[in-house]
């Protein structure tokens, strides 16, 4: 039995019930395994084994009040993963769906995304099974100052700086940041993506969406090929959504489809990004009410048919495991050049095995949606030496990033006789720069 598939073996069988957990290591030992196979010294130093076992996993209790009085119990986790290359980072998620499992896959995944960014940024994730969405800010307020009440000791700028993610935006971290500062009576970049007027950064919003598309323009433009006229489909209809087609509308793409968790609307003569906008950020409203507004378009409830539209580009931006092979055949049939994933592992494995036969560019989330924890990167080094960067700084600093990401991943996949195969070539880059900087610590 090869190295990787028996250091799979034993964490399936140390960590039982975690599928999500499971696919993420899977994924990522599929690339390795010829590699590690070929470089002995990986498994003579027990790396694979490092690199599946978190360094810290926390979990606590989160009490909070509601409006009425009655005191609520929730969860709340922060998986440390590695720090080889620098402090732990990654999301904080507040989503019902949130367990163990789930923040392991994202904290593993968040190794390598981290490392492919080239910047000093060690993995991990953290959240809770908290749903905000009808919520008060006030009951959102008093849970999150008992959420950091617990975090608050296990966090900082030089340890692990969160960020947010799913439910998890301006609102919550400014009251994750407020308790943290009255705990400590510290102002210290112990979170990211905090308010411009107290040490945010210019382009946080729109980083994820607009890496995404940095990265997909850059593969393109090094195929000769360009966004200009390709029809788009973007999943979701959050940050990252939004702000992938605000970029691809720029960049002279025609998004002509986009979804949230009921349905999906299609409009032939292209989304009215400014339609969407007014429902999703001002209103909060669901996707269907844009029917009302735009005569031309159409609304169908359920996620799946999205991927039915013919496009040249797809772009799954909502969540993970969106994309089956059901649906992943329906875009290879309908001639799709190009998936790029917005979101953590949108696409089952068998899916991306499928795209990557039929010889489509699938550029993987870990590669594809570093935009975000790259633009914390930036965030926390502004605040390092106390200055802010212009909009367009930190926007071309993005791109520089996004477009050495995808040139890294190329020259990767091809080095290792994988051309193409940009899964191969994010997965072995992103451990080689990880699995080095263990075994020069001294990984034992």
């Amino acid at each position: 039995m090869c190295y990787a598939t028996r250091v799979l073996k034993d964490v399936i069988s140390k960590s039982p019930n975690e599928p999500e957990f499971h696919q993420a290591v899977s994924e990522i030992f599929h690339s390795l395994k010829p590699f590690v196979d070929a470089h002995p010294k990986y498994e003579q130093a027990g790396i694979l084994e490092h690199l599946v076992e978190p360094e810290r996993q926390i979990i606590f209790r989160v009490p909070w009040l509601d409006d009425s009085g009655k005191v609520r119990i929730n969860r709340g986790y922060r998986v440390e993963y590695n720090s080889a290359i620098g402090p732990y980072k990654g999301g904080l998620r507040f989503h019902p769906s949130v367990n163990l499992s789930i923040i392991k896959f994202l904290g593993f995944e968040q190794i390598f995304k981290n490392s492919l960014t080239g910047l000093a940024m060690g993995g991990g994730k953290g959240g809770s099974d908290f749903d905000p969405k009808g919520k008060s800010d006030n009951e959102v307020m008093r849970f999150c100052q008992s959420f950091m009440t617990e975090l608050y000791k296990y966090i900082g700028p030089d340890t692990d700086v969160p960020a947010g993610d799913i439910g998890v935006g301006g609102r919550e971290i400014g009251y994750l940041f407020g308790q943290y500062k009255r705990l400590t009576g510290l102002h210290v970049a112990a979170l990211t993506g905090l308010g411009i007027p107290y040490g945010g950064s210019l382009v946080r919003k729109e980083a994820t969406g607009y890496g995404l598309v940095y990265i997909v323009e850059e593969c393109l433009n090094l195929r000769s090929d360009s966004l200009k006229d390709k029809t788009v489909v973007i999943s979701g209809s959050g940050n990252v959504s939004v702000y992938a087609a605000e970029k691809a509308l720029q960049l002279g793409a025609k998004v002509v489809a986009m979804s949230d968790s009921g349905g999906y609307v299609y409009d032939k003569a292209g989304i009215n990004l400014e339609v969407i906008k007014q429902i999703k950020e001002v209103e909060r409203a669901r996707i269907s009410k844009y029917t009302e507004h735009v005569n031309t378009a159409v609304y169908r409830e359920g996620c799946a048919g999205i991927w039915d539209i013919p496009c040249d580009v797809a772009l799954p931006c909502a969540t993970q495991n969106e994309i089956d092979a059901t649906s992943a055949n329906k875009l290879i049939k309908n001639g799709t050049r190009l998936v790029g994933e917005g979101a953590n592992m949108p696409s089952t494995e068998e899916a991306m095995k499928l795209f990557i036969q039929a010889g489509v560019l699938f550029l993987p989330g870990k590669a594809a949606n570093a935009g975000g924890v790259a633009v914390s990167g930036l965030e926390m080094a502004q605040n390092s030496q106390r200055l802010f960067w212009s909009f367009e700084e930190v926007n071309e600093r993005l791109r520089e990033i996004m477009a050495n990401i995808f040139r890294t991943i190329d020259k990767c996949a091809i080095e290792v006789s994988e051309k193409d195969n940009f899964v191969a070539g994010a997965n072995i880059a992103g451990f080689i720069k990880v699995a080095d900087a263990m075994m020069m610590q001294g990984a034992v």
